[in-house]
């Protein structure tokens, strides 16, 4: 059961990593492009890590809050049985 938990929340988190990639990753290099002060502060390496950090932090975000309820889940479930 804890595999699976933790299987579900490994899922979903790279779903989130995903989306948390393609969303940061457009108005990033659109800004790094278009914006002045970003054009000239932001370098290639600093773009890279706005993004990887707003992925990981999906991602480790949302796997946590999934397992979470996939415990609070089977913990219910349980605590009915004698």
């Amino acid at each position: 059961m804890a595999k699976n938990c933790s299987h579900e929340g490994v899922v979903a988190g790279a779903k989130a990593a995903v989306l948390a990639t393609i969303a940061t990753a457009i108005p990033t290099m659109a800004s790094a492009r278009m914006v002045p002060w970003a054009k000239a502060h932001l370098n290639h390496t600093a773009q890279a890590l706005i993004v990887s950090t707003m992925a990981g932090a999906a991602y480790f975000i949302v796997a946590d809050k999934t397992i979470l309820k996939s415990a609070r889940r089977n913990s219910f479930d349980n605590a009915d049985q004698p």
